[in-house]
């Protein structure tokens, strides 16, 4: 089987690429997803059988202040993507790595049939990406939440947003044994418990500072990203 992985360097890139070690998973220098052309030309020559989309911008405030250079890299990004499979190899299997920030947060567990509703622009991008994803007939979108088994990269972290967590290693693991089962179209990868994201930093950095919303100040904040799934499994955050 022939695999793309793009993103790779990324947290979960990394991780799918010792899942997948025969995949082909160029770094963003030497393969960029938002030209079209060499999108193309490596769809031209190489025949996949399965895609895996991790590579996006994912920043909150970045995407905010950037919104031009966001909806390129993930919106027109996934598009070129669609696109070559389209043109190329219409039978590839697209998975496309979505985000739990994709619905409001005003509520919890939301399920593949809930309905989006973005507060940022970020989430807002991840949307449009899903729906560019739905132009193929073999695609898989992945909504999740995630985050690298390391030390809390900031030195706060909310114990008032929420989610049912879960370790990019795990979520690599749960998207291999997706594209190995028959389904299609929407599926949620989430952790068994709904936990706030300071206890999620915890469990890597015990010194992290105990930090609330109103400590913030930026763009809007999806406050409780937990999901839950009517379609496949959950796994455990250990």
């Amino acid at each position: 089987m022939t695999v793309l992985i793009t993103g790779v360097t990324g947290v979960l890139g990394s991780e799918l690429k010792k899942l997948f070690p025969n995949s082909i998973s160029p770094e963003h220098k030497d393969f960029d997803i938002c030209d079209k052309n060499q999108v193309n030309a490596l769809f031209n020559k190489e025949k996949f059988d399965l895609v895996i989309h991790t590579a996006a911008y994912t920043t909150v405030r970045g995407c905010e202040e950037n919104k031009e250079l966001a909806m390129k890299v993930n919106v027109e990004g996934t598009k070129n993507l669609v696109n070559a499979i389209l043109k190329f190899s219409p039978n590839t299997k697209f998975v496309y790595i979505s985000t739990a920030c994709v619905f409001d947060g005003h509520s919890e567990m939301y399920t593949e049939s809930s309905i989006p509703y973005p507060e940022n622009f970020y989430a807002l991008t991840k949307l449009l990406g899903e729906y560019e994803t739905q132009k193929i007939s073999n695609h898989i979108i992945l909504r999740t939440n995630f985050v690298g088994k390391k030390k809390w990269p900031y030195p706060g972290a909310f114990t008032d947003r929420f989610g049912t967590y879960i370790f990019a290693d795990k979520v690599a693991y749960g998207i291999k044994e997706i594209c190995e089962s028959n389904l299609e179209g929407i599926v949620h990868i989430v952790g068994d418990k709904k936990i706030s994201m300071f206890d999620l930093a915890k469990i890597t950095t015990s010194d992290v500072k105990p930090i609330t919303i109103n400590d913030y100040s930026g763009p809007k904040l999806t406050m409780d990203m937990s999901l839950d799934t009517i379609r496949w499994k959950k796994y455990s955050l250990d």
